[in-house]
């Protein structure tokens, strides 16, 4: 019974060794003097984020800062889908613009959702702040999967 159990603790030991092996070998992969993509977008996102921080912010406020971050992220988004544009092989550009539509349709989909899921009766004031936030979080995930993308090539 105590071999068993060594047995057991010595295979978790090597496991756990070996995953930490693959996960420091997948990050020597990725290239030191590509551009930091995702940091710049970051960066570039620090001014909307520090308007709905604010405070201060009245609830026309958060909606004004929510709104204008959705127009960043808009134009981000299509600069995210230039640049892995640019970096596809001809064969896969198409893939890309087609899974953009379909992603546009479930946006489409979910901001419907939200719309009609956080409203001023249900939710009070605070619903158009919520609503801002959860169309907002959509649009930058998808911005930050497809500079992933394009770190990748």
């Amino acid at each position: 019974m105590v071999k068993r159990k060594q047995g057991t603790v010595y295979r978790c030991i090597i496991g756990c060794l070996l995953s930490i092996v693959l996960v420091v070998e997948a990050y020597a992969i990725d290239n030191p003097d590509a551009p930091d993509l995702i940091g710049e977008f970051e960066k570039r996102s620090v001014i909307y984020l520090t308007a709905i921080d604010n405070p201060q912010n009245t609830t026309r406020g958060f909606l004004i800062a929510y709104d204008d971050y959705l127009i960043f992220l808009d134009d981000e988004l299509n600069k995210a889908s230039e640049i892995i544009k640019l970096k596809l092989p001809e064969a896969r550009k198409s893939e890309l613009i087609a899974a953009q539509q379909h992603w546009v349709k479930y946006r489409d989909a979910e901001f419907e959702l939200i719309q009609n899921t956080w409203t001023r009766k249900d939710f009070g004031s605070s619903a158009g702040i919520s609503r801002g936030d959860y169309r907002t979080s959509i649009v930058k995930e998808r911005i930050i999967q497809l500079l992933h993308y394009a770190k990748n090539f």
